[in-house]
């Protein structure tokens, strides 16, 4: 039998198990909540991802791009050279995204068009930022 000092000991440390596990499996569960995926076309077409948000990168293909009336919300494509996705985004672009141009969209895929909630134009590593005119 363990004496009264040698338990207290005991409890402390399966204490501190107990509270340093809870915390690892609370740190480990909040950053696979927020973690986003990134998957190109093809990936998208062969395997569709769970319905959790995730990221769609490609190029945006040359005459896809369609603005609706209200010139907020927009359809076009992203390709990346094998297969095509359709992508609907309501909100303001940045001043990079163009056809032909690479894009990163943040949403989830619904009816097989990926709804996007934010849109990242890429640049390559040779982007200069246009001269200020003053």
């Amino acid at each position: 039998m363990l004496n009264k000092s040698r338990r207290t000991r005991l409890l402390w440390i399966l204490g501190l198990l107990v509270a340093v596990g809870g915390t690892v499996y609370s740190v480990l569960r909040v950053f696979n909540d927020n973690l986003v995926l990134f998957y190109t076309p093809t990936q998208i077409k062969e395997s569709p991802p769970p319905g959790r948000t995730y990221r769609l990168g490609g190029m945006v293909e040359e005459g896809s791009l369609v603005r609706t009336g209200d010139g907020l919300t927009m359809r076009f494509r992203v390709t990346d050279q094998h297969n095509v996705l359709a992508v609907t985004y309501t909100g303001i672009t940045p001043d990079l995204f163009k056809e032909g141009k690479g894009v990163v969209a943040q949403g989830r895929l619904e009816n097989g068009t990926f709804v996007a909630s934010e849109i990242l134009a890429k640049h390559d590593e040779n982007y200069m930022p246009p001269k200020l005119t003053q």
